[in-house]
């Protein structure tokens, strides 16, 4: 349960996942302005209280600045165009969008310069989790920041760990997402061998979510793919980014990550099908049934 306190918040990004911790603020007592590219989005959250209100506004006006937004890039658009030059001094800015080690760090440096404190704050845990408040999230930046942003992390996290300096939340984000590939995998794969065996694939999800196989990918999806059920809570064009984001930093030390190079490959092909990047993560089932010339269920 989070207290209010007397800062007022700005949150820019209200898909999905941004609106469901956004209103969790306003539940809270939380004073919030909210911005979105698509007006539309926010109708909601302005229906049960916040402000509408530009990036520009928000940076003027605001203790805490809350960024969940699609891509990097729309962070880097955002944050140096937008509202870096407005800043206030003791200002606070929490980037919750997963987003590259890098800018994590040359966000912190640019705060800095200005006497703002910031934090790369990515999360795990989907939609479900931020409307239930458990979601687990990754904190990089200095420890006193941490502190303070403490009450508002806690309206919608339960695991919310300070992991290191500027730029670590992205990198642990990028271990967990390295861990995710893996998992769904593992799960698309176990089912697609079921549905070959003749065997009833939520029968199956039950019997394995009991063993040694139980994650919390095969509870929240198995019975989803078994049901050829594709409807999004992660968007694949969303895991790709993720995907490309470990990649790319995997490149940078150097390290080789073949399960998840395949993986990357897969979902590419899957990314090629219609729609395929509105789809949710767990449709990678339909480009493996393509491989093995099984008839897919759409």
């Amino acid at each position: 349960m989070c207290i209010r306190d007397r800062n007022k918040v700005g949150w820019i990004g209200t898909g999905m996942m941004g609106a469901a911790m956004c209103r969790r603020l306003l539940t809270a007592g939380y004073q919030v302005s909210v911005s979105n590219r698509t007006p539309e989005k926010a109708a909601e959250l302005v229906a049960q209280g916040a402000a509408f209100a530009t990036p520009e506004e928000i940076a003027l006006t605001c203790d805490v600045i809350v960024l969940m937004v699609g891509y990097p890039s729309d962070v880097e658009a955002i944050f140096f165009n937008q509202i870096l030059p407005r800043l206030r001094s003791g200002a606070l800015l929490i980037d919750h969008t997963t987003s590259s080690p890098e800018l994590a760090l040359r966000i912190y440096e640019a705060c800095r310069q200005k006497g703002v404190d910031a934090l790369d704050a990515p999360v795990s845990g989907g939609v479900v989790g931020a409307k239930d408040g458990k979601l687990s999230i990754m904190i990089g930046g200095d420890t006193e920041v941490f502190a303070r942003a403490r009450p508002i992390l806690d309206c919608y996290g339960t695991t919310i760990i300070h992991v290191g300096g500027p730029g670590k939340g992205q990198q642990t984000k990028i271990a967990n997402c390295i861990a995710v590939v893996g998992a769904i995998s593992g799960v698309v794969e176990a089912l697609l061998f079921a549905q070959k065996a003749g065997l009833d694939g939520e029968t199956t999800v039950r019997v394995l979510e009991k063993g040694a196989a139980a994650s919390f990918e095969l509870s929240a999806f198995g019975p989803r793919i078994a049901r050829h059920d594709f409807s999004p809570t992660f968007y694949v064009e969303h895991f790709i980014k993720d995907m490309d984001i470990a990649l790319n930093e995997a490149h940078r030390l150097k390290l080789c990550i073949p399960i998840l190079a395949q993986a990357r490959q897969l979902y590419g092909a899957l990314l090629a099908q219609p729609n395929g990047a509105k789809l949710g993560h767990h449709a990678l089932l339909l480009v493996l049934e393509r491989l093995n010339n099984l008839q897919p269920k759409l």
